[in-house]
């Protein structure tokens, strides 16, 4: 049995959602102590639990401490099962972090899966429906994963309510990614999402987003959001290149000034555009565990951050695969398996 500290690192739930993962990969079962034990709020709050019982859904696994606010969980894996399921959080917890739990054995299994993930589809603390579906799943396709998910209801924080169904077809031979350069920039944009809130934020919102950025009146829009269960705003800023998307996000709430969340969308833009690599840190993080499950491949990236770093332990906890991050001369990094 794998040992894990949950404490390592940055210390939060994607040492569990890493190690769910690769447990239903590999067979090997693992201990996890001091679950998210650097978080406000330690332990499993409802979306890890879920994902927690997605994971032993799929992988016939057997539990011990699946349990709210539990520090402790063994996990012993079955055999994959795919099929049809529905996971609901429950709550305004992520239902994009279940799925990130799960699609990694599901692309290794003998046969398709359909899901349906209910809860959280934007919310602050986990990436967003559109950065799966712009950025992160477009890359998992030029592995050769076959994959389409579709937003069926938004799902804002804090009341969630979200729905979206994801198609899997088996991938046994995920093929090697190779992404160093971003290539020329074809296709720039900015959304507002709103829900059951003024017109107006949305428009002070992309005022920011325009003079900031240089984008034209076409490359702005707003959207509303009908028959929402609670308030929502959510900034989306898009950098289509030609080899990579990227989604910038900003997030409105209660006491925050639109203004706010604008110039939050613009500095994650601007950053990720000054950097030059064509994979910013939160992407990076999504694409370990498939670049590590290739077997082969590489892409440059700006300097980790310790979620990526940690990311990177848990990797090499279950897998044998050579995974090395290193910097560049030019300030970016390269993440390479061998």
């Amino acid at each position: 049995m794998i040992l894990i500290d949950g404490g390592q690192g940055e210390g939060g739930g994607q040492v569990l959602r890493t190690a769910l993962a690769l447990s239903l990969v590999t067979g090997k079962a693992f201990r996890i102590d001091n679950i998210r034990a650097k978080r406000s709020k330690p332990g499993l709050l409802r979306q890890h639990l879920t994902a927690v019982q997605a994971a032993t859904a799929v992988g016939g696994a057997e539990t011990q401490g699946a349990s709210i606010g539990s520090s402790r969980l063994d996990f012993t894996p079955g055999g994959l099962k795919p099929g049809a399921y529905r996971f609901a959080v429950g709550t305004a917890g992520s239902a994009t972090l279940v799925l990130q739990t799960i699609l990694p054995p599901l692309l290794l299994a003998k046969g398709p899966s359909e899901l349906l993930l209910e809860g959280g589809t934007h919310n602050p603390f986990a990436p967003p429906f559109d950065f799966l579906s712009k950025a992160f799943l477009p890359l998992l396709k030029r592995m050769g994963a076959k994959i389409d998910a579709r937003l069926e209801r938004h799902g804002f924080y804090p009341a969630g309510g979200g729905k979206f169904s994801v198609r899997i077809e088996p991938t046994p031979d995920l093929q090697p990614l190779e992404l160093l350069e971003r290539g020329e920039t074809v296709r720039r944009s900015a959304r507002a999402l709103l829900a059951n809130l003024p017109v107006s934020i949305a428009q002070r919102e992309l005022s920011i987003v325009q003079e900031k950025l240089g984008l034209a009146a076409h490359e702005i829009a707003t959207e509303v959001i009908e028959q929402n269960p609670g308030p929502g705003n959510v900034l989306l800023v898009e950098i289509e290149s030609e080899h990579v998307t990227e989604v910038f996000t900003g997030f409105g709430e209660k006491g925050r000034k639109a203004e706010d969340v604008a110039r939050a969308a613009v500095d994650h833009t601007r950053a990720y555009l000054s950097a030059g690599a064509p994979v910013g840190p939160h992407l990076a993080d999504q694409l370990l565990v498939p670049l590590a499950l290739a077997g082969r491949g590489k892409f440059r990236t700006c300097e980790p951050s310790g979620h990526t770093r940690t990311n990177l332990d848990v990797i090499r906890r279950f897998l044998s695969a050579d995974l090395r991050i290193e910097a560049e001369a030019d300030g970016k990094w390269g993440v390479e398996v061998k």
